[in-house]
């Protein structure tokens, strides 16, 4: 009727912007997508072993003439790079002594520890749509305090060896909460605050590292810090024959506590709740600002945890520039494979783990170029990021609109 007051619409929320959709397409899709991604990039990688293979490129020369010399010739070039691979990362059969057989294994382990408690705290900021690019710096960091720490005081290992890893990973912390606090107080985004975050952190690092009376040794001109006192250093838990320390074990520790947390926590129904819609956990009273700096702040403790790793491992003895090894961006990639879940994060970096560890046995004995192993954890994150692509391969069922 032309009386009636005809009352306007109302206007529905906002959703999620379209960069916090790919991030969750990305973090929170099915493991199926995730195997398939491994089996694509392990093809791949065949591939290019092949190419770089001496025999292969030799036989290509007359590969219509004898073409079985040519497929002989791959088959071996990738049968002996893989199984190289295994025996380097897993189990070597070619020694008698069983705990040399093994030790691959520990190996893996060991390469494991940071980069799952990397992982934890890559995907933990994925799960409140948060990109955590800051890795590198907070590592860099965390293990700057944790060595401070480790060869400045004398005190008894049941303080030092705690007091150490706490001070990494509250330098973790308080270094990733500033790119949270930015983000809830001005809406300043967190990839370009924590990539910048990345170069400030390193440099910050170079000059303590270049001056006496900071972390530089005693009487060095190197760049590098006096090292660890036993005190702090993570023990070898399977003795000496082993480079495998405690740090595999904080890293399982961590992997429980974040499933805890965001499976049976309030503060994990917040994180998720805010990673879904910002909009509507706001709309349903849960501070959103506070929200993001909290996870930044666990988020950069869980990375500082693995820079603490690096730096009171057995292996790495002292502080360098060099104590990061990737690690910080590798995080990424295990947290994209792990789809952002504490499980899937710890099977990830078993997988990277093994990658690193049995990387450089397949170069020393096939003479295959570490940098293949690169490339296939490269093509990982390619396919992972490209799920349309993965189902169309594979001719799987496209994802029904929710």
């Amino acid at each position: 009727m032309s009386g009636t007051e005809v009352k306007p619409r109302a206007t529905p929320p906002e959703g999620p912007s379209r960069s916090q959709s790919v991030l969750r397409e990305i973090a929170s899709g099915n493991a199926l997508a995730g195997v398939l991604a491994v089996f694509l990039a392990v093809v791949v990688g065949s591939l290019m072993i092949a190419i770089t293979d001496e025999e292969v490129r030799a036989s290509a020369s007359y590969v219509f003439a004898r073409p079985g010399d040519f497929f002989q010739a791959s088959w071996d070039a990738i049968w002996g790079a893989y199984t190289a691979l295994f025996r380097g990362a897993v189990y070597n059969d070619r020694v008698d002594d069983f705990a040399t057989q093994i030790r691959p294994l520990t190996e893996t382990l060991k390469f494991a520890g940071p980069l799952i408690a990397a992982g934890l705290g890559v995907g933990l900021a994925f799960r409140a749509s948060l990109f955590n690019i800051g890795g590198r710096g907070q590592m860099l960091l965390a293990g700057a305090a944790a060595g401070w720490v480790s060869f400045t005081f004398d005190l008894p290992m049941v303080v030092h060896l705690p007091l150490a890893i706490f001070a990494g990973m509250l330098a973790g912390a308080l270094w990733a909460g500033l790119a949270g606090l930015l983000k809830a107080r001005t809406g300043a985004h967190e990839v370009i605050v924590t990539i910048m975050l990345n170069y400030v952190g390193y440099y910050l690092v170079f000059f303590a590292l270049s001056r006496q009376g900071l972390l530089q040794a005693p009487g060095s001109a190197n760049p590098k810090s006096a090292p660890a006192h036993d005190s702090a250093i993570l023990p070898k838990i399977l003795g000496d024959r082993f480079n495998l320390h405690l740090g595999f074990v904080l890293a399982l520790v961590a992997v429980a506590l974040v499933w805890w947390l965001l499976n049976r926590s309030t503060l994990g129904y917040r994180i998720r709740a805010v990673g879904e819609n910002p909009d509507a956990a706001r709309a349903a009273g849960i501070n959103v600002g506070r929200t993001y700096t909290v996870v930044m702040l666990i988020a950069g403790a869980l990375v500082g945890l693995a820079g603490a790793n690096q730096v009171l491992g057995t292996v790495t003895s002292g502080v360098t520039t060099d104590l990061d090894a990737g690690i910080g961006f590798d995080a990424i990639t295990v947290a994209l494979l792990g789809r952002s879940k504490p499980l899937g994060i710890l099977g990830a970096g078993l997988l990277f783990g093994a990658f690193k560890a049995g990387g450089f046995a397949m170069q020393a004995s096939e003479g295959i170029p570490v940098d293949i192993v690169l490339v296939v954890q490269s093509l990982i994150v390619l396919f992972i990021a490209a799920p349309p692509l993965v189902r169309a391969i594979f001719r799987l069922p496209a994802k029904e609109a929710k």
